[in-house]
C-alpha cells in the first residue's frame, strides 16, 4: 500500500462514508494540521484506481469489498509490527510527564 496516508484514509472511511473534506478534518483532529486538497485528492484517486474505495454523486467515499480486505490485511500487518503498542503508548505518557517537569 502506498504510504501511511492511504492506510489512515481507508481506516477513516471504514468507520463511515466521508467526503474528502471530512477526511481532511478528521486527520486534522489527530495530527493538528489539515492536509491540503493536493494531498488528499491524489490519495483518494489512488485508492479509487486500486478499486479500494468508490465515490457516489455526492462525492462521498465508501470502501469496496476489496478495500475492506485490504484494510484488514494492513491492520494485521500494523498490529503485527507494533504488537507492543500498549507499551509504546505508556512510554509516550511517561515522556510527556518528564517533559512537563522541565517546562
Amino acid at each position: 500500500m502506498k504510504g501511511f496516508l492511504s492506510f489512515i484514509m481507508l481506516w477513516l472511511i471504514s468507520k463511515k462514508a466521508m467526503t474528502g473534506t471530512d477526511i481532511a478534518l478528521e486527520i486534522k483532529k489527530r495530527k493538528g494540521t489539515k492536509p491540503s486538497p493536493g494531498t488528499i485528492y491524489p490519495a483518494l484517486k489512488y485508492l479509487r484506481n486500486k478499486g479500494l474505495i468508490k465515490v457516489n454523486q455526492k462525492k462521498t467515499y465508501t470502501l469496496t469489498r476489496a478495500g475492506k480486505k485490504e484494510l484488514e490485511s494492513q491492520l494485521n500487518f500494523f498490529f503485527g509490527t507494533f504488537c507492543d503498542l500498549d507499551e509504546m503508548k505508556a512510554c509516550c505518557k511517561s515522556l510527556k510527564q518528564q517533559n512537563k517537569r522541565y517546562i
